[in-house]
């Protein structure tokens, strides 16, 4: 079956992480190619006011909010739950909520944060949102990686980054290297569905990812542009892209950069280790 979605005119496009940067831009792209967006967020008066701006800018009202705050798989069930009760179809789900942090913080679930947020509450949330979308085909999954991953390698005994010094990059590697390893493994069991995933790298990309970090990366944060980092908007180009091209299929499964299939670690294309992941995030999430 094609996944073919030459039109977003329509289309239920759910973007978490949607009130800054990259997740942002990509919802405001989406929203002005005529997609009905769903805005995920923790903070209510941002999302609202995101919801605003979007409207002002694209002309389009078809624009909902919804909240929850990936540090807590509960919230991610919620949510899931809402999306299911509200939205007969989905066709379009984008997974960019993220985090960075550089000392060693958990979640509410008492998991390592990093990977709770960018990794387990995806994972859950795809998973729960799986059998809607499915029966939506065609349709599409998005995941927001990162060259970080290169970084990254999965600890099968320490994925919660418990032991030795905690190095904040080398566990924010293993959690964007997650995500290359769930795309590739997803996009194996949607084989034939009409459901396509995919995942990217945005670049070197001004937002907030690091302000958990104290008052030195919230006063960094606007010299990152005069370092050559690049927009939020341009960050976001790859996800708009690859949410409207009629041959997306063709990139089922990859890791993309600005429109174009890109190397990744050789790990992110161990399908043993990606089988491995997703059952230990099957048990981690209460899915198996």
């Amino acid at each position: 079956m094609q996944a073919s979605i030459q039109s977003l005119a329509g289309k239920l496009c759910i973007v978490t992480g949607s009130t800054t940067g990259i997740g942002k831009a990509a919802a405001k792209g989406i929203a002005d190619l005529g997609a009905h967006v769903v805005l995920v967020a923790r903070n209510p008066e941002r999302a609202a006011a995101t919801r605003r701006e979007i409207i002002d800018a694209t002309g389009n009202d078809q624009v909902d909010v919804l909240l929850a705050d990936f540090n807590e798989l509960a919230q991610v069930r919620a949510l899931a739950a809402q999306i299911l009760d509200r939205y007969p179809r989905i066709e379009l789900l984008i997974n960019n909520a993220g985090v960075l942090n550089f000392t060693r913080r958990e979640s509410k679930d008492s998991y390592e944060q990093m990977f709770a947020v960018n990794h387990l509450a995806p994972f859950l949330l795809t998973n729960l949102l799986l059998d809607r979308i499915k029966a939506s085909a065609p349709a599409r999954i998005i995941n927001v990686a990162s060259s970080g991953h290169w970084r990254g390698t999965i600890q099968k005994n320490d994925l919660q980054s418990k032991r030795g010094l905690f190095r904040g990059l080398a566990a924010y590697g293993q959690s964007k290297l997650a995500n290359v390893l769930f795309t590739r493994e997803l996009a194996r069991r949607l084989a034939g569905t009409g459901v396509t995933a995919t995942c990217m790298h945005p670049g070197l990309v001004t937002t907030g990812l690091t302000r958990n970090n104290g008052i030195i990366f919230k006063i960094g944060m606007p010299l990152t542009r005069l370092a050559g980092f690049r927009s939020a908007e341009k960050g976001a180009e790859t996800i708009v892209w690859l949410a409207h091209i009629p041959n997306v299929e063709d990139f089922a499964g990859e890791y993309l950069y600005d429109q174009r299939v890109i190397a990744s670690s050789a790990e992110s294309k161990d399908e043993e280790i990606a089988r491995w992941l997703w059952q230990a995030s099957e048990e981690l999430t209460g899915l198996a």
